[in-house]
C-alpha cells in the first residue's frame, strides 16, 4: 500500500471492447468518450474508465450548440483528486476538439462529500 492514498483498494472493472462506429462528420458522445477513456487516475495505474469514474453514458454532446459535457463519479466521496481529474478531462478535450465547443466538466450529484471543491 502506498502511503497517502485516498483509495488504496479501488474496484477495477473489465475494459469493454471499443465499440465500432461509422466514420461520420458529426461529433458524438462516443467520439468524446474515446478521447478521454484512457486518462489515468492520479492515484492508480488504471484508466478512469476501468475505475468507473466515467463511462460513455456520462458524456453528452450537442454539436449544434457546440457543447460537450462530462459528468464523472470519483471512486470515493472524500476524493481530493476530483479537481485534478476534472482538469485532466478539460485539458484533453481542449487539445482534441475545436475551440468553439463549450466544455462542462461536472461531478455526479451525491458522489463527492464536498461537491463545490470538485471540477
Amino acid at each position: 500500500m502506498t502511503v497517502g492514498m485516498i483509495n488504496a483498494n479501488p474496484v477495477v472493472h473489465e475494459r469493454p471492447e471499443r465499440a465500432a462506429h461509422p466514420a461520420h462528420a458529426a461529433l458524438d458522445a462516443l467520439d468524446v468518450f474515446d478521447t478521454v477513456r484512457d486518462i489515468k487516475d492520479p492515484e492508480h495505474p488504471y484508466s478512469l474508465e476501468q475505475l468507473s469514474v466515467l463511462s460513455q453514458e456520462s458524456v453528452s454532446v450537442d454539436e449544434k450548440l457546440g457543447h460537450i459535457q462530462i459528468t464523472f463519479t470519483p471512486t470515493v466521496q472524500h476524493c481530493s483528486m476530483a479537481t485534478v481529474i476534472g482538469l485532466c478531462l478539460r485539458l484533453k478535450l481542449m487539445q482534441n476538439f475545436p475551440p468553439h465547443f463549450k466544455i462542462d466538466i461536472k461531478v455526479a450529484p451525491g458522489s463527492l462529500a464536498n461537491e463545490e471543491s470538485g471540477a
